[in-house]
């Protein structure tokens, strides 16, 4: 078991070192391009790529997920169906991008974009690009491998300072965009098949296809129900409102996701991973499962209300003066992304590694009919009733997370309210600090934010069992 933990305590290091090392330079670039591009060209951006994220999950059935939490007899069995899921992703890519090719101009119409399918075509030449490197993605997660990620990682997040936005500023339009994303798949593409120790044979069985097919079956009508939960609001806004409103909209979750993504997208592979090893160890599954949920809500919960409170100033600096209107909506989500990580986005990782992700599905589906009237109603009314509406709606889906796995799996949820309640007090008390001291002191935020960090962690700090906990992460992050 030491082994296993210290497997998943250096995937996590080297997963946090990538999204470090994004975060230095992913900011630099959206600063820069949200300055150079109006926000209707990231609303065109938007609904494109609205349209591959849908046709990618067919091309993927949900084979990545099956390859990671899959229990393999040999190495010759699991790189066999590597072989058979690697042909079949690409040959699923070419006919979606065949067929998005054919009724570009349906489909541009249908998600409110009309004359722009050639923005659509293009976009979507991303899918069989994808295709070539997604199976050895899903290997090096399955094997903790998250140290040649980084280093691809670092790679990708260079070709937008020197692709994209050299191309946004001669061009001023959605191809530097366009452009940008089919280098960065080409770019991951070729070092991530390069690097990789399995590398894709003429091989094909269709029994295998048929035996991975039933696991993934589930997975990939899940992937269709996240999608339609991430995505309805994007049609239903874009459909309803302008193109601004529309970039304004889905940029400041992306700002949000950029933000966090230092935490969430570092853990959360790491964690999928680990309790799909462990998923025939229920106590040592659960152990996991709480360390990462304690752990990330340390740094995540104080960073989603300090989102909120320093709203307008993360707009000014990242984004510009042109998108003042997204500072309410950046706040909101910021808040509500904290608490839907820990309580709901983790209880997904526990329904995949058990094998059972059509839990998933029921709980996207719950969430969807709640989801739509929502958006229904409030997109006639003003844009900020719809960002709060939308906001408040993501609770509904911790909740029936939480019943899941309480009903279903047996998880003792009592715990991880505890495991997170001296988190979120130390944040309240850090909010209290923050706003004595802009009253009544000063308001200049580089001093707020000083105040915030040192106020919350002190308090951490004098609580025994997060003291524990953060020092004994410090320390084995220092070795």
């Amino acid at each position: 078991m030491e082994n296993i933990n210290s497997k998943i305590f250096k995937a996590t290091k080297w997963s946090i070192f990538a999204e470090l090392a994004a975060k230095l330079v992913s900011p630099v670039s959206t600063m820069i391009l949200a300055r150079l591009l109006a926000p209707s060209v990231f609303g065109i951006m938007v609904t494109a790529t609205m349209v591959v994220s849908f046709a990618e999950i067919f091309t993927d059935a949900g084979f990545q997920k099956y390859l990671i939490q899959r229990e393999f007899e040999s190495d010759e069995k699991k790189f066999k169906s590597a072989d058979v899921a690697f042909w079949s992703n690409f040959l699923l890519s070419i006919v979606a991008w065949a067929v998005i090719f054919i009724f570009s101009k349906q489909i541009a119409e249908l998600v409110g974009c009309p004359g722009y399918e050639s923005v659509i075509i293009f976009a979507a030449f991303c899918i069989p690009v994808e295709a070539l490197s997604s199976i050895q993605m899903a290997l090096y997660k399955r094997s903790f491998d998250f140290r040649t990620l980084f280093f691809v990682r670092i790679i990708s997040v260079l070709v937008p300072i020197f692709v994209t936005v050299p191309l946004a500023y001669f061009t001023r339009s959605h191809w530097a965009l366009i452009i940008g994303m089919l280098v960065l798949n080409l770019a991951n593409a070729f070092l991530l098949t390069i690097k990789s120790p399995w590398k894709p044979k003429l091989f094909f069985d269709v029994k295998l296809l048929k035996e991975m097919f039933g696991f993934s079956m589930w997975t990939l009508i899940e992937s269709i129900s996240i999608w339609l939960t991430s995505y309805v609001d994007i049609f239903i806004v874009g459909s309803m409102l302008s193109q601004y409103f529309l970039g304004i909209y889905r940029t400041s979750m992306t700002t949000v996701g950029q933000i966090t993504s230092v935490v969430v997208s570092a853990t959360t592979p790491v964690l999928y991973s680990a309790l799909s090893r462990l998923q025939n160890d229920r106590n040592e599954f659960f152990n996991i499962f709480f360390k990462f949920q304690k752990t990330v809500g340390l740094l995540i919960i104080p960073l989603g209300i300090g989102m909120f409170l320093f709203r307008s100033f993360i707009v000014e600096i990242l984004l510009g003066p042109q998108w003042t209107d997204a500072a309410y909506f950046i706040g909101l989500w910021g808040f509500s992304t904290a608490f839907t990580v820990i309580l709901a986005h983790y209880c997904s990782e526990v329904y995949r590694s058990l094998g059972r992700p059509k839990l998933s599905v029921v709980v996207q589906f719950l969430h969807f009919i709640a989801l739509v009237p929502v958006l229904l109603i409030y997109v006639e009314k003003d844009f900020s009733q719809l960002c709060l509406a939308r906001t408040i709606v993501r609770f509904q889906l911790i909740g029936v997370n939480l019943c899941m796995v309480k009903i279903v799996i047996n998880m003792p949820i009592m715990r991880m309210f505890v495991n997170v309640l001296p988190s979120v007090l130390s944040a309240c008390i850090m909010t209290v600090a923050v706003l004595l001291i802009k009253k009544f002191f000063t308001d200049n935020n580089v001093v707020l934010i000083s105040v915030a960090i040192i106020v919350y962690f002190s308090i951490i700090y004098l609580i025994p069992s997060e003291r524990n906990v953060l020092l004994s992460f410090v320390k084995r992050f220092k070795r």
